[in-house]
């Protein structure tokens, strides 16, 4: 059941990534709110939008047609019977990386991205997953790469992008990884699209993008 205090705060959220110009929610908006389909990027983040707006959205993701029918159906799903499904949600998705050794891509998550290691599996280990807040990274070994390293680098393939909530918390993080001795294959760049990010290149070759709102 959804819980009716963090959808507001996705609200919120949402309405403060509109104010501050951060390109991925334009994307959200055009997909969520049907009055925003016909729209570009940049004329919906020139466009007014509310709390009302930002609420709006979240009940449609929820698969309410509005707010006030996501807040009668929060309140009242646990005494109906018949009451239906909301849409299913996906909250989350988990980047696979190819790595020649897990225990060495595991020491480098875990000693220069501050990463965790939340599992290894097999004997030897040929898969695992790190995690650093809400992101997961899943590590799985392969014999050999899998991808040509000059097309990849030529191409910037990237295997993950990680995002963090603030213009400050992408300048951290920049700092941190720079201190850490991380191979930096973009340095801090803002984008035309409003994000400001780099990218980090990990040992098997691995390139991560780390972005945030610029401002």
């Amino acid at each position: 059941m959804p819980d009716l205090d963090n959808l507001r705060k996705q609200a919120k959220l949402i309405l403060r990534r509109h104010r501050d110009r951060y390109y991925p929610v334009a994307g959200q908006i055009r997909s969520g709110l049907p009055r925003f389909s016909q729209m570009t990027d940049s004329d919906i983040l020139a466009h007014g939008f509310k709390l009302a707006d930002a609420q709006e959205l979240v009940a449609r993701q929820h698969g309410f047609e509005n707010w006030q029918a996501l807040k009668t159906g929060v309140l009242t799903m646990p005494d109906r019977a018949d009451a239906q499904p909301a849409k299913p949600v996906i909250t989350a998705a988990e980047p696979q990386l190819f790595v020649a050794d897990i225990a060495a891509s595991c020491a480098f998550f875990t000693g220069k991205l501050g990463f965790a290691t939340a599992f290894t599996y097999g004997e030897p280990p040929f898969y695992a997953q790190v995690m650093r807040d809400g992101a997961r990274l899943n590590l799985r070994c392969v014999a050999q790469p899998l991808i040509d390293g000059a097309l990849r680098d030529r191409e910037q393939l990237l295997a993950a992008s990680l995002t963090v909530a603030t213009a400050d918390e992408i300048k951290t993080l920049f700092i941190e990884y720079q201190a850490a001795g991380v191979t930096i294959f973009q340095t801090l760049k803002r984008q035309p699209w409003g994000a400001r990010d780099f990218i980090v290149k990990d040992p098997d070759g691995n390139l991560l993008l780390l972005a945030g709102p610029a401002e």
